[in-house]
């Protein structure tokens, strides 16, 4: 039980509210600091790393920004966006919850909404348990939802082919995915630094996506198989937010092979930065040193905790 307002709240599985931590407080860098750092942020753990001006489109940073790299689960930025530029979207759709999306996220042991078989969730919920606990259940009833084809498996493939089409029109030439969710059983689902940044500076133009991303937690109900109405709490695992000033998202992700993934954006004073960092040991401070650095800041940080049940994404 988690305490909301005094009163009693019971998590459904992976999900469960919390609050805040205090934000950052950003400090104006030195101008030695700024001089020292023009070569760019230093001690970045990250294998491949890319700093992006939204605004202007133009690269601020990069580590090894073309080298391919496994993405984990920041594939399923991919997976929202295919589904929140489809035409005609209807976000309100319904979505009844098959058992193959359960059985299929236990068989590959991944991060999950915990959805509940015959729960009917509008589309935008499922983008919430996508994005938020980083569902693999709610991806792979976007993708087949959104694919095509008589069957469940053939409606995922072609949703898959879906995500690489939209990855050739937004010119991310050295990606590719073999999966809706990140986990990958052909060993072709990668991208480089340089094109997640192309992907996350798309998807951040979608107001929904937006909204999503850059929620600590959110809370939904849904009518439930017994006619009753199911509650979900879901948290972000992405620990940038509520931690570091002017965080607005995106998407975690970490595999045995793509090691600790983090697509991310802040923005502060009217302007947006967007950071990508692949296969990291240390993600998070990473994330803070090439903020600090692209924003001329020193950002005290106090990392938001994890409720327990969390999926450690």
């Amino acid at each position: 039980m988690e305490r909301r307002g005094g009163k009693a709240i019971r998590r459904w599985g992976t999900a469960v509210i919390a609050s805040a931590a205090a934000l950052a407080v950003a400090v104006p860098a030195s101008a030695a600091q700024t001089t020292e750092a023009a070569r760019g942020p230093s001690g970045v753990s990250a294998k491949g790393a890319y700093l992006l001006d939204n605004g202007t489109n133009k690269q601020l940073w990069a580590k090894a920004a073309d080298t391919k790299r496994p993405m984990a689960s920041t594939t399923k930025l991919m997976t929202a966006t295919v589904v929140l530029d489809s035409r005609g979207l209807d976000l309100n759709k319904k979505v009844s919850v098959k058992q193959s999306y359960i059985d299929y996220t236990a068989r590959v042991g991944g991060s999950k909404a915990d959805l509940r078989k015959g729960d009917k969730l509008t589309v935008k919920q499922l983008v919430y348990g996508l994005l938020l606990p980083s569902g693999c259940d709610a991806a792979m009833a976007l993708a087949d939802t959104f694919g095509t084809g008589d069957t469940t498996a053939k409606r995922t493939k072609s949703f898959i082919a879906q995500m690489n089409k939209k990855a050739s029109a937004l010119g991310m030439t050295r990606t590719h995915y073999d999966t809706f969710d990140g986990i990958s059983e052909g060993g072709q689902n990668y991208t480089t630094p340089r094109d997640m940044a192309k992907l996350a500076r798309h998807a951040l133009r979608n107001a929904t996506l937006g909204t999503v991303v850059k929620s600590v937690d959110t809370i939904q109900k849904a009518p439930a198989a017994n006619g009753r109405t199911r509650t979900y709490y879901w948290n972000n695992t992405n620990r940038l937010l509520g931690s570091y000033s002017g965080a607005i998202g995106i998407k975690t992700g970490t595999g045995t092979a793509p090691g600790r993934c983090l697509v991310f954006a802040a923005k502060r004073d009217g302007r947006t930065v967007v950071g990508v960092i692949l296969n990291a040991p240390k993600r998070y401070p990473d994330a803070k040193k090439m903020l600090d650095w692209a924003f001329r800041a020193h950002t005290e940080v106090t990392w938001r905790q994890l409720p327990e049940g969390t999926p450690q994404d």
